[in-house]
């Protein structure tokens, strides 16, 4: 059994009787008869009955769609399922369904743009534009548009703009490299991109015009380009852009007409994620309009207790997955508050303040971020509650990485007490949560406090058998509609099938997915809660934002001074993540001072500052198998502590005796232990 659990905060009464969770739970009872007396009951018959669940949420939230569906889901077997076969819906009509609110559909500070506010008539106003725009460059349903831009206004718009009409979606940051960018959109031959000048971050302007030309020069398909000048009003275009059709966002926003969205299928393309393996080029992975509109209600309206007018301030680059899980609130009619900048201010010195005072400004409801923003403020010594007055919030919310238990004390001893800490856990594969928080049960010091509803969520040992209270693999084994529609340009669905369903089987032989993450469940009253341990395989995931080592690998061995390398990155309860570059390098060479930075800065140009390792470190050989592949996984299981009799067999290795040095790095750096 478990020791007896550290508690941080219980919800009172009033937060229990005004929650979303408490006022779904009373519709259930009295419009379909069901009562629960817990919510780990009410979580079972989510997944134990999922035809009548989710048909529960479409009715519950009254989803807007041209026509009903005809059935809930085709089949129980992973993948392959079809939900609310014969539906037409629109992920944005889900949205403007709000547009009466009088509160602010989007508040914005950005350090190249200012302050402002965007009403929702507004934001219809200008995403109407901009679908009529796109229209006219000749996008149609099933086209990509992609955007290369920052958290600002103009992305939201962009990306609602290019959902109402059919197209498909995808972005990355400013700040990635053309090498990173270019893996990824390549794959998916868009027809329109949406890109700025620059940003300003940390008070210094960062021009990406030049990485934006080399990127544009490098895809073919693009026809056409919207161009958003952030950094300078009047910035020049890049030369690449004389050869394809140029539209001003000013242009493309001063269309006049109604919002004209089309009714899809269900399973119609919504946007593209990026999620990579070890090797190979990043995996494209499709969603759909159903699966992120009824999912997605479902996770911000019960398991982060939004609700109209609420402010919800996530702080996220436009490469990661939370960027569209923030976007998503706009479902339920809360305010996004959007920040573009350094979290750490423009002065010389970081100023770990910034998003907590932002907070006091715009009196937002949820603060959210990734684990690592918070171990920072605490590693700072920040007190926020003694710089803010932090009345207005309701809800911290946390994820990207494991948060230790001494940031769960840091927040509530440093931010708030009464407050509501919501750690989540889930992945851009579903782009949203397997494990998540409620309003109504107590929160755990360092755990989390439920597996989402619908989410069939278990830890698996090795042979594939349920455990509690011990580690083991996370997996779901039911369908969920928030599952990829398929890979871009995965043929057969073979890479997809690899990716989660080569590990695990049901009892009658069916496939379970396996998410990737280590996680153990732990039984209390009400709920069962969960501690997740870090990644299970061996993706670099950075504040979030995972990448494949081969995109790495690209960087580094371009130098003439590298033969060969290897990247881990560790990621453990309690402590920072470590990543770390091992390089071979021409014989009779050193990693000098020299060398070392230039192989950052490459890293740092051509994929981004977040994938930058802890520490380069020359070795004489990596680890391969017979076929040649790197030993990416086993020499990170052996670096957080594993035996190394337990993570691979000498006999399968081309160069067996490469594995010394990695033995003797792992015991003195004592990881894990």
């Amino acid at each position: 059994m478990s020791m007896s659990p550290e508690l941080a905060w219980e919800p009172s009464a009033e937060r229990i009787a005004s929650s979303r969770i408490s006022a779904f739970t009373a519709w259930l009872a009295e419009r379909r008869g069901q009562r629960f007396d817990s919510y780990e009951a009410l979580w079972r018959w989510s997944v134990e009955r999922q035809e009548d669940f989710w048909a529960a949420i479409w009715e519950y939230f009254a989803v807007v769609a041209e026509r009903g569906y005809d059935s809930v889901l085709s089949n129980s077997s992973m993948p392959g399922v079809r939900w609310f076969e014969g539906a037409r819906l629109n992920f944005v009509d889900q949205i403007f369904r709000h547009r009466e609110l009088a509160s602010p559909a989007i508040i914005f500070e950005s350090e190249a743009g200012g302050r402002g506010e965007i009403s929702w008539k507004e934001l219809e106003q200008q995403v109407a534009a901009v679908a009529r725009t796109l229209r006219e460059l000749g996008v149609k349903p099933g086209d990509r548009v992609v955007g290369y831009l920052p958290n600002i206004p103009q992305t939201v718009i962009a990306f609602l703009g290019a959902a109402s009409i059919g197209a498909i979606w995808s972005v990355v940051s400013p700040d990635m490299g053309p090498v990173s960018v270019v893996d990824r959109f390549r794959q998916i031959e868009p027809k329109v991109l949406i890109g700025c000048d620059g940003y300003r971050f940390a008070g210094k302007p960062q021009d990406r015009r030049e990485v934006l030309d080399s990127i544009v020069s490098q895809l073919p398909t693009v026809e056409s380009i919207i161009w958003v000048p952030h950094l300078h009003a009047q910035a020049a275009l890049p030369s690449t852009m004389s050869t394809r059709r140029v539209v001003d966002w000013a242009a493309a926003c001063s269309a006049t007409g109604p919002l004209q969205t089309e009714a899809l299928a269900p399973d119609h393309p919504l946007w593209i994620l990026y999620s990579s393996g070890t090797s190979g080029l990043p995996k494209a992975i499709v969603h759909g309009h159903a699966g992120m509109v009824i999912p997605g209600l479902v996770a911000v309206a019960f398991h982060s207790d939004l609700g109209a007018g609420d402010r919800v301030l996530w702080t996220s680059s436009t490469s990661w997955m939370v960027w569209n899980a923030h976007v998503g609130c706009l479902l339920v009619g809360a305010t996004l508050v959007l920040f573009d900048g350094a979290v750490t201010g423009t002065g010389e010195l970081p100023d770990w303040s910034v998003l907590w005072r932002l907070a006091e400004r715009e009196q937002v409801s949820l603060f959210g971020a990734g684990a690592a923003f918070y171990h920072a403020c605490l590693k700072a010594g920040l007190a926020p509650r003694e710089l803010t007055n932090l009345a207005a919030l309701r809800t911290i919310a946390s994820t990207g990485s494991p948060l230790s238990s001494d940031g769960y004390r840091w927040l509530y001893g440093s931010v708030k007490r009464d407050v509501w800490l919501n750690c989540v856990s889930g992945g851009t594969d579903i782009c949203g949560p397997f494990i998540g928080g409620l309003p109504t049960l107590p929160v755990y010091v360092g755990e989390m406090q439920c597996r989402v509803l619908g989410t069939a969520v278990y830890a698996f040992d090795e042979e594939g058998r349920a455990v509690t209270d011990a580690v083991g693999e996370l997996v779901c084994t039911r369908p969920l509609p928030s599952m990829p529609l398929f890979f871009w340009g995965d043929q057969d669905n073979q890479r997809y099938l690899e990716s989660y369903f080569d590990t695990f089987k049901g009892p009658a032989g069916e496939n379970v997915w396996r998410h990737g993450d280590w996680l153990k469940l732990i039984p209390r009253p009400g709920a069962v809660g969960a501690v997740i341990y870090g990644r299970s395989d061996a993706t670099i995931n950075r504040q979030g934002i995972r990448m494949g080592t081969a995109e790495l690998y690209r960087a580094v061995e371009a130098f003439s001074e590298v033969t060969d390398s290897l990247v881990v990155d560790l990621e453990y309860l309690g402590r920072e993540s470590y990543m770390a570059l091992f390089v071979v390098l021409r014989p009779d060479m050193i990693l000098t001072a020299e060398l070392e930075t230039r192989l950052r800065q490459s890293i740092r140009t051509a994929l981004s500052p977040r994938h930058v390792p802890n520490d380069i470190l020359q070795v004489p050989q990596v680890p391969k198998t017979l076929t040649g592949k790197k030993l990416e996984l086993p020499i990170k299981k052996l670096l957080l502590g594993h035996p190394l009799e337990k993570v691979v067999a000498r006999d399968a290795l081309a160069n067996p005796s490469s594995l010394d040095w990695y033995v003797e790095f792992a015991n003195k750096r004592m990881i894990g232990k």
